[in-house]
């Protein structure tokens, strides 16, 4: 037992991939052709966290998803395989290029038609779907987008997950830097806020869980 988490060494990392990580053979080329195809890749989910979002999906029974930031759509893959056939996914995302390669794979793992692709300024997505009585309609989403906006972003999803709904968000612990005060860059402040928000917002029920490069979990209340 211990009283805190364990030290994840190379070694122990490797295990865990070895003995629980069942990865698609579809998001196992989607994620080398990443790698092979960008210039930055790390913009990618691992593939363990996929997984873990995947559960979460199907733990929820989730049919109505939504997504901030697909990149190549390693994590709009991984959940959309998770919903019913009749479920829907929407997708926000800036770059058609990024997205390009989202949309092969998507074709070609048979949920293209469980995916609306909103190619475009997110927020000006989120603020649609608002305005057109989509609020508290969401089961699940997924905030992994540029960081400036992190907050405007939160508050909008929160209004269109229903009560129960789970939102997930990537990136919280920065690779450390969050937790070194001398580092003030935009983004790590902005990301330190947010943090400190959702752990004093009365609104959720909230884990932030050491994978990947963080991922927190919130429920709606």
């Amino acid at each position: 037992m211990s009283t805190t988490t364990i030290k994840l060494t190379s070694k122990l990392y490797r295990y865990v991939k070895e003995t629980s990580l069942r990865e698609p053979g579809i998001l196992r080329r989607l994620r080398e052709e990443t790698r092979r195809s960008t210039s930055d890749p790390e913009m990618q989910i691992s593939a363990e966290q996929g997984q873990l979002m995947s559960l979460l999906v199907r733990l929820m029974n989730a049919r109505k998803a939504l997504e901030i930031g697909v990149f190549t759509g390693y994590s709009s893959l991984s959940v959309a395989l998770a919903l019913p056939p009749d479920g829907r996914l929407v997708a926000c995302d800036k770059s058609e290029e990024w997205t390009s390669i989202a949309r092969k794979y998507w074709a070609e793992a048979g949920v293209a038609d469980r995916i609306t692709l909103k190619l475009g300024a997110a927020l000006d997505t989120l603020d649609e779907l608002l305005a057109t009585g989509e609020a508290n309609t969401f089961d699940f989403a997924f905030i992994d987008a540029d960081k400036k906006n992190l907050l405007l972003y939160y508050e909008r999803v929160l209004q269109l997950l229903r009560p129960g709904g789970l939102l997930g968000i990537d990136n919280v612990l920065w690779s450390g830097r969050v937790a070194d005060p001398r580092v003030r860059d935009r983004d790590t402040v902005v990301i330190r806020k947010l943090n400190k928000q959702m752990h004093d917002d009365p609104r959720i029920v909230m884990s932030m869980i050491p994978i990947g490069d963080g991922f927190t979990i919130a429920l709606k209340k």
